[in-house]
């Protein structure tokens, strides 16, 4: 789900999770989403097709468009008049006319939400959900497991980061647009979605069934590790990630550890100003990440805080899954040498989504920019490549009485390197 990167109110953020369309990609974001209440208004009387096209030839009149607006009510009136199941309720072909607009942008983290999705789309980023827990994404047009969120259903049916989804409930999803994919995997708790999918790197397809769930996403845990290494996982950055960092660094301060393990894999994002406290942590003055816009408009964001590990050695695990802030993150303390980053390249998720609640109650979000690292690395489709790579961050062992033991080998190198410091 995207989602990907997200604004809140002005609050920047991002999530692939679903990450999931204006009438026309010409339409101007000013007067279109200010007149998207009247709009909808004028679609629910009887005169709807007749009051629309006011509304959109008074658009046209004012901005010039290479877009024939002419075909659209061509089409609009043929689907009225001649469609099978009448009457046509005009307020849903009026959404997903809309809907189409962002489609038609081919960008799968630009998408326009009718209200009832867009409530549940905010309800994703308050940190509980109804779901199988997993950030799902597009990637060479094969949609993907960006990462299950640690202790969801998801996780505990062995779906891992980098798994191909084919079918959900038997149909596929090649084609399918990230929303409309989300919507299905999505659904009541207690009720089951089968997923056909293959595990990365892996030519097996395989059915998992998995039972939905509401999922409560605790994002910050800790613990020592060797008596003096702090281990320090996030597993998302949504509203509550702060609040629980910021406790998390009282304690650790009070440990006074030799370094710190900063766990980011499968961490599929979350909101931009949390991203950017966090990383200031390590990082004493500078930008921590830069946006560019079109027409060539840049915006630098700059540390905040405290500052409170700074100095404090500190490897940065990540691996395929971690996208977004993750790699926001993992950039500017690569950058700054904060950090030395570890495991595998990361997902590269680098752009920037503007998300605006409507007054009807629907919602756009819309790729507004890019994210640069401090060095001015691309992150989008680009990702960060570690200082350390390694070729697999779990190793099996089977003991002498035949259990199955995982060793987590991406950690085991990050606190090597610290001890080695």
């Amino acid at each position: 789900m995207d989602e990907g990167i997200k604004l809140k109110s002005s609050r920047h953020y991002w999530k692939l999770w679903l990450v999931l369309i204006l009438i026309a990609a010409s339409f101007g974001a000013g007067l279109f989403l200010g007149k998207v209440w009247q709009v909808r208004d004028l679609v629910s009387n009887e005169k709807g097709g007749v009051e629309i096209t006011k509304v959109l030839n008074l658009y046209s009149k004012s901005r010039s468009s290479s877009a024939d607006f002419e075909q659209f009510w061509i089409l609009w009136n043929k689907v009225k008049e001649k469609y099978v199941d009448q009457p046509v309720d005009d307020v849903k072909l009026f959404y997903g006319a809309l809907e189409g607009v962002v489609f038609g942008l081919e960008d799968p983290y630009s998408v326009y939400f009718p209200p009832k999705q867009a409530e549940e789309f905010a309800e994703e980023l308050s940190g509980e959900f109804s779901g199988i827990g997993a950030e799902i994404g597009i990637k060479e047009d094969q949609l993907v497991v960006i990462a299950p969120l640690a202790g969801s259903p998801a996780e505990k049916a062995g779906i891992k980061s980098g798994d191909k989804i084919y079918l959900i409930d038997g149909e596929e999803t090649y084609g399918l647009a990230l929303d409309k994919a989300v919507a299905k995997i999505r659904g009541p708790k207690g009720t089951p979605v089968k997923l056909t999918i293959s595990h990365d790197g892996l030519q097996a397809v395989q059915e998992i069934t998995i039972v939905r769930d509401t999922i409560i996403v605790p994002t910050v845990v800790w613990e020592v590790k060797n008596k003096d290494i702090a281990y320090l996982r996030v597993s998302y950055f949504n509203d509550d990630t702060w609040d629980q960092f910021d406790k998390a660094v009282k304690e650790i301060k009070l440990k006074s550890p030799k370094g710190i393990v900063l766990d980011l894999r499968s961490n599929p994002g979350g909101y931009l100003d949390t991203a950017i406290a966090v990383a200031s942590e390590w990082i004493k003055s500078g930008t921590v990440v830069t946006e560019k816009f079109s027409a060539g408009r840049e915006n630098n964001h700059a540390t905040i805080g405290a500052h409170r590990l700074l100095g404090v050695p500190t490897t940065v695990l990540v691996d395929g899954g971690s996208a977004s802030a993750s790699e926001i993150i993992a950039g500017a303390l690569q950058d700054y040498g904060a950090a030395k980053i570890i495991g595998r390249k990361t997902y590269g998720k680098g752009s920037v989504q503007d998300f605006e609640v409507l007054p009807d109650g629907s919602a756009l979000k819309l790729t507004v920019a890019r994210w640069y690292t401090p060095k001015d690395r691309q992150i989008d489709k680009e990702g960060i490549v570690p200082d350390v790579v390694l070729e697999s961050m779990v190793e099996s062992v089977t003991s002498t009485a035949g259990v199955v033991e995982y060793k987590d080998l991406g950690l085991e190198k990050a606190i090597e390197v610290l001890s080695n410091n």
